[in-house]
């Protein structure tokens, strides 16, 4: 008698411990456990820790609830103004409500993912290829703005939306650079006329000055010299002044003798006061 209750004793702790094994569960301190009762959600959402099921009646779903680091397949589409490019994004999201998680939507990551990408070509078609390039962040409100509004019935919660790249043809590439070579070649040529316009300036006030003082003229020649012969060359150029030039030339024009008269042509008929008359 005593044998059959020990055996009735093992036997009954085998079976619960089978029972414990096949009833116990471990959710990690980053999920929540959705239990499911004959097909039924209960209320009651797992917390992380050690907890039980019945076994053949309940089942447990556990949800990551870590940010998840998304990365979106680049999309091709044309801009507003019928430029085509290619545009790759990430996307962070996590899961706020674990149980609408697993009852609303069969597989919250990839609505995520295609979601993410009808959206991303949707803000193409709607955008510049400036915005693209150059104001980024209001896209990504957007986008965000977009994929959060059909997420949140799915218990999802869009962290933030990233555009990484852009990528362009390679002709419009060589176009870009072509015109902002022109861009850069036309503000360096503003700057050379200015800065040219600003000198003729100062040096039509300089040669005002030192139109009054003749001697201002002469220190100013002498310091050319100066600036030449330091430069340790074996020729020295010595500048002579134009005003010196004029001078001679009209001292030379002031003293030339007058034109010579042209010899008589022996051919020619004398003139009528040339011709003397004989008297009667």
């Amino acid at each position: 008698m005593v044998q059959y209750l020990l055996i009735a004793v093992v036997a009954a702790a085998l079976a619960g411990a089978l029972y414990l094994a096949a009833a116990a569960r471990i959710v990690k301190q980053y999920e929540r456990g959705v239990v499911l009762r004959l097909g039924r959600l209960r209320d009651d959402v797992r917390g992380p820790g050690f907890t039980m099921v019945v076994p053949g009646v309940e089942r447990l779903r556990k949800v990551n609830m870590q940010i998840v680091t998304m990365p979106v397949p680049a999309q091709d589409g044309i801009t507003r103004d019928n430029v085509t490019v290619r545009v790759d994004a990430v996307i962070y999201f996590k899961v706020v409500d674990a149980a609408s998680a697993v009852v609303e939507v069969e597989d919250y990551r990839f609505a995520v993912s295609q979601m993410a990408q009808t959206s991303l070509r949707s803000i193409i078609g709607k955008s510049d290829l400036d915005d693209l390039l150059s104001n980024r962040e209001k896209l990504n409100q957007g986008l965000e703005l977009m994929i959060d509004s059909p997420a949140v019935g799915w218990g999802v919660q869009i962290d933030r939306v990233e555009i990484k790249d852009v990528s362009l043809p390679e002709t419009m590439k060589r176009s870009m650079a072509r015109q902002a070579e022109a861009d850069r070649e036309r503000r360096a040529r503003v700057i050379n006329a200015d800065a040219e316009l600003q000198a003729s300036r100062k040096l039509a006030e300089a040669a005002s000055e030192m139109s009054a003082q003749p001697a201002a003229l002469q220190l100013r020649l002498l310091q050319t010299v100066v600036a030449v012969a330091a430069e340790k060359n074996s020729t020295l150029v010595l500048p002579f002044p134009v005003e010196l030039l004029r001078f001679l030339e009209r001292a030379q024009q002031n003293q030339s003798p007058p034109d010579p008269a042209p010899p008589p042509d022996p051919g020619a008929r004398p003139a009528a006061e040339d011709v003397v008359r004989p008297s009667a």
